[in-house]
C-alpha cells in the first residue's frame, strides 16, 4: 500500500516525508496562529497537546516496525489517558442567570485539539491502523482536520487534509505541524469531501470523512459523552443541549443514552435539544417545518461568518439521525443568531471561567430561550460545550 501513498503524493504535488520526519517529537505543542479578523473562529488546542508522559507510548504506536498488537495497545493507552473523560461541572452562576437550578456544563473543549472532534478522529485512526492502512484522508474547515492530523501522527499514519478554497482557517499551520499534507479543494466543504473520498478510493487510503461506513464508529465515539455524563450523575439528566451542524454529535450522545437505558443503567432517555444558526442548517429547518427528513439547502443560501461556521452547511451528513433523536425524545431545536452566540460565550467566560467558541454555546442559547418561553421544570440539565477558545 506504500506505493499508493507515494503515487498519491506525487500526483498532488506533495513531497514525501522522510522516516525521520514521521517520528513523533518528544512533546507536541501546537503552533500559535497569527490573529486575523478574516479567519474562521477555530478552536484552540491544549499546550502541550498530549501529556509528555505518553511519549513512550507515542513512539510505539507510530513505529511501523513494531507488531500491530503492540501499536494498537500503545495507541489505546493514549486515547484512554488524553481523549474524552472531559469535565462536567455544575454551573451555579449560569443557573442564576437562566433561573433554573441544576445546570451542568460538559466541556468537551478539554480534548487535545480543543473540540469534541478528537473523539471521532482517534476512533477513525484506530480503525485505520487495525485494518492495515498507511494513510487517512479527510476534508475540513478546521477543527476536524486538526484532530485527524494529530490522531494520524500519533499512530504513524500519513494524513491528507482537503481544505476548501473558500475556507480560511488558522488551524492549517497546526495540521502541518502534526505532519499532515494540506490540499486545497475548489468550492465549499461538500466539494472538499468529494475530492477526499475520490482520493481514498483511487489510492486505497482510509476515508475518515463523516457518513457512510464511518457512521457507526463516529456515533459510538460520541456515545462516550453520554457514558461520562452518567458516570458523574448516576442517571440521565432531563435534557441534553448540543450545538448541531452535521448532527453527528447529538445523534451519538442520544445513541449512548439509549444504550445505557436498555442496559438498565438509567431511568430515562433525556430530551435532546439542538441549537444552530437561523435558516442555515437542514436539521433546524426540518424540525421547524415538521418535515420527515432533512432536505438539502441551496448552497447559495448559506452564509458563513467567523462565528457561525461550525454550525452551518447545506447538507447535514447525519441530519436524519439527529432529527429522529430530537423528535423521538420530545426534544426541540432553536435558531440562534451570531449576536446571541457571542453574548452567551461571554457569559460562560465571565460566570463559569470557561473560554468557549461562540458556536459552542448554540445548545445553551437554545435551552435558555426555550426555558424563558415555557419554564422547564426543576430537574438536572446538561449543556454540551464543544469548543475551547483562548
Amino acid at each position: 500500500m506504500e506505493r499508493h501513498i507515494r503515487r498519491a503524493a506525487a500526483e498532488n504535488g506533495v513531497p514525501e516525508r522522510t522516516e525521520a520526519e514521521a517520528e513523533p517529537a518528544s512533546s507536541v505543542t501546537a503552533p500559535e496562529p497569527e490573529p486575523s479578523g478574516e479567519l474562521l473562529d477555530g478552536a484552540t488546542p491544549q499546550s502541550p497537546v498530549l501529556s509528555p508522559e505518553l511519549n513512550a507510548a507515542r513512539f510505539v504506536a507510530s513505529d511501523s516496525g513494531s507488531a500491530l498488537h503492540r501499536r494498537l495497545e500503545a495507541f489505546e493507552d493514549i486515547v484512554d489517558s488524553d481523549v474524552g473523560d472531559t469535565s462536567l461541572n455544575r454551573a451555579r452562576n449560569l443557573e442564576r442567570e437562566i433561573g433554573l437550578r441544576q445546570i451542568y456544563l460538559k466541556f468537551d473543549g478539554g480534548n487535545p485539539t480543543g473540540t469534541q472532534k478528537d473523539r471521532i478522529a482517534f476512533a477513525q485512526a484506530m480503525d485505520a491502523l487495525r485494518r492495515g492502512f498507511d494513510a487517512v484522508t479527510v476534508a475540513t474547515c478546521g477543527n476536524y482536520g486538526a484532530a485527524m492530523a494529530l490522531a494520524a501522527s500519533v499512530c504513524g499514519l500519513r494524513c491528507y487534509v482537503y481544505v476548501p478554497a473558500a475556507c480560511h482557517t488558522r488551524r492549517v499551520a497546526e495540521m502541518e505541524g502534526y505532519g499532515a499534507d494540506i490540499l486545497t479543494a475548489e468550492g465549499g466543504y461538500e466539494e472538499a469531501v468529494q475530492r477526499s473520498r475520490e482520493h481514498a478510493a483511487r489510492e486505497e487510503i482510509y476515508d475518515a470523512n463523516p457518513g457512510g461506513d464511518n457512521t457507526p464508529i463516529q456515533l459510538k465515539a460520541y456515545g462516550e459523552i453520554a457514558v461520562e455524563i452518567y458516570d458523574e450523575l448516576r442517571d440521565a439528566p432531563a435534557a441534553v443541549a448540543v450545538p448541531v451542524s452535521n448532527g453527528t454529535t447529538l445523534a451519538g450522545i442520544h445513541r449512548g443514552f439509549v444504550s445505557l437505558y436498555r442496559r438498565g443503567k438509567t431511568s430515562r432517555i433525556p430530551r435532546m435539544i439542538a441549537g444552530s444558526s437561523p435558516a442555515q442548517n437542514p436539521i433546524l429547518l426540518a424540525y421547524m417545518r415538521e418535515a420527515a427528513r432533512c432536505d438539502d439547502i441551496k448552497p447559495e443560501r448559506v452564509r458563513e461568518t467567523p462565528t457561525n461556521e461550525a454550525l452551518v452547511n447545506w447538507h447535514s451528513i447525519d441530519g436524519d439521525h439527529a432529527l429522529q433523536a430530537i423528535r423521538g425524545t420530545g426534544g426541540f431545536a432553536e435558531s440562534v443568531p451570531d449576536r446571541a452566540l457571542i453574548t452567551w460565550a461571554r457569559k460562560v467566560r465571565e460566570s463559569e471561567g470557561l473560554d468557549v467558541l461562540p458556536a459552542s454555546t448554540a445548545g445553551l442559547a437554545a435551552f435558555a430561550r426555550r426555558h424563558r418561553q415555557e419554564q422547564l421544570g426543576p430537574d438536572r440539565y446538561v449543556i454540551v460545550l464543544t469548543g475551547r477558545r483562548r
